[in-house]
């Protein structure tokens, strides 16, 4: 049962959390789902990044020193693998996603993950996707002993988010000064507009994509989505809609499979050409 140890209804505290992100690229542990980690993290529980790749090779020293710095302005405690995984418009996915779903699947067993973090597999960019079906992949053969998975939308959204989380201008700002780390890709693109936009958006449009039109919003100034599945019996159920409670982050799923949308090709798959 999701939640099984203490609970602060027993008048324990509630169990510590192991969280482990996968960052297709660095600056993405700002970028998909920021505000949710730093709320766990600041709850108590255990904040793992792993920086699936280091982006183009010109690019990976820069990157590294980047994405140190940004832990160090987190406090996120982050992973580097000793090969980071080739997941570029250039490289092959077929070879990076096994690859990767074994890093996963390693992390997950050794550090007692409870909750992995990514991409979904229908993230709209190509790297982004391979991160998303490895962890697909990696999860789907542990039954029985998975953890709980969330996932956020970046390049293309969520259809099914069950999970909000509101924060004011102070989180925002600890978001966008980690960010700032990464000079090099902001250099490129400023997305600090990204984040705040976003989060001003799903304020708006975040309540009623949870729990349904007509919801009444205006519960926060800025708001971050997730979606939340659990695997069951070989099958993924959807996470119950809900505010999430960052102390005690994990309830029991519905009962509604989301399995056919996780395993079915994505939009990019199908339509798109690698590299275009």
């Amino acid at each position: 049962m999701i939640g099984s140890g203490p609970s602060s209804v027993e008048g324990n505290p509630p169990a510590r959390r192991t969280v482990l992100h996968l960052a297709p690229h660095p600056d993405d542990e700002l970028l998909g789902g920021p505000a949710i980690m730093l709320a766990l993290q600041a709850s108590g529980h255990r904040i793992i990044n792993l920086a699936c790749s280091l982006g183009r090779p010109a690019d990976r020293e820069r990157r590294e020193a980047e994405a140190r710095e940004s832990s160090r302005r987190t406090g996120f405690e982050l992973v580097i693998p000793s090969r980071p995984v080739a997941i570029g418009s250039t490289d092959d996915p077929d070879a990076a996603e096994p690859e990767l779903a074994a890093l996963i699947a390693d992390l997950v067993r050794r550090e007692a993950v409870d909750i992995v973090f990514s991409p979904s597999p229908h993230d709209g960019h190509p790297g982004h996707e391979v991160v998303g079906r490895a962890a697909l992949d990696a999860l789907s053969r542990l039954d029985g002993k998975a953890p709980v998975w969330w996932m956020w939308g970046l390049w293309a959204d969520l259809p099914f988010p069950t999970l909000i989380t509101y924060f004011a201008e102070e989180r925002l700002q600890q978001v966008l000064r980690a960010l700032d780390a990464h000079a090099g890709e902001l250099d490129r693109n400023d997305y600090r507009r990204l984040v705040r936009g976003r989060a001003e958006a799903n304020a708006v449009l975040g309540p009623e994509r949870v729990f349904g039109l007509g919801a009444r919003g205006g519960r926060g100034e800025f708001a971050e989505l997730a979606t939340e599945v659990v695997l069951r019996d070989r099958d993924w159920l959807l996470g119950s809609r809900r505010e999430l409670d960052p102390r005690e982050p994990l309830v029991e799923p519905t009962r509604a499979s989301i399995s056919a949308w996780l395993r079915e090709p994505s939009l990019t798959q199908r339509f798109v050409r690698p590299g275009s």
